[in-house]
């Protein structure tokens, strides 16, 4: 993103912080459930200097990265094995398509059976709503290789283990981390919807408690937070995935 166009976005958002600050001190909506944008801003930096924020968000972010790494240690050979091996993929393909529709708050009253309130339960959680995108991502990228730079190695005498390091693996890197990407954003959402349904800490439990305590402008300063994270998340991941595929023709079109 150029300067001159970061420059209007921040100028939008202050726009319409502005805008939420005049709606809220005129009334026209219940500063008790609206208050006014400089009072969650002023709780937002008294809640962080405090400590209390960045102790609650780094429970959340301990549990999304575990419950993320989790997904793509095993589901990235899972994939290149479907991908590459059709016995495999016919055999896992039926339990795949049968697990990756159900939603993960359907799972948690079952995780949290068997595996309690804890970290495990909360990183069992992430950890399934993060794998069928890595999973599935994976697949299509190591199928989309094309077959000439297969038999290419093959014809220089590289064995099967070779192929998949050298040629599949770094051919379907795009793929796979799109795949990682799109499940970045979802294992923060499973994160704290985990810690919202049962859980003692974490900026979910913590956004929630503060709602019904009534302690709104708490609450704010919570999502606040949240939203802050998120947006850095994103934007670390954006800088690794340009530096990684800095090769790649779609970054190439993407920089002019």
């Amino acid at each position: 993103m150029k300067v001159s166009q970061r420059r209007e976005s921040l100028y939008f958002f202050l726009f319409l912080a502005f805008l939420l600050e005049v709606v809220s001190r005129a009334r026209l909506v219940s500063p008790l459930y609206f208050p006014p944008i400089s009072t969650d801003v002023k709780t937002f930096f008294l809640l962080t200097i405090r400590g209390v924020l960045p102790v609650e968000i780094l429970y959340t972010s301990a549990r999304m990265i575990c419950g993320l790494a989790l997904a793509a240690c095993i589901m990235i050979p899972l994939g290149i094995t479907m991908g590459i091996n059709r016995r495999a993929y016919n055999l896992l393909e039926p339990t795949v398509e049968l697990l990756r529709p159900l939603p993960p708050p359907a799972i948690i009253p079952a995780a949290i059976l068997f595996l309690g309130i804890g970290n495990s339960m909360k990183i069992f959680v992430i950890f399934f709503a993060s794998s069928f995108p890595i999973l599935l991502n994976t697949i299509d990228g190591v199928r989309s290789v094309h077959p000439m730079f297969v038999q290419t190695a093959r014809s220089f005498g590289l064995s099967r283990y070779q192929i998949i390091t050298k040629v599949v693996l770094p051919a379907a890197t795009p793929a796979i981390m799109a795949g990682l990407r799109i499940s970045l954003p979802i294992s923060l959402i499973v994160a704290i919807l985990a810690e919202m349904i049962g859980s003692v800490n974490g900026i979910g439990h913590f956004i929630l408690r503060m709602q019904r305590t009534f302690n709104i402008p708490e609450m704010y300063a919570g999502i606040m937070m949240l939203g802050i994270v998120g947006y850095l998340l994103n934007r670390i991941f954006w800088r690794v995935d340009e530096l990684l595929l800095a090769w790649h023709e779609g970054w190439k079109k993407a920089g002019k």
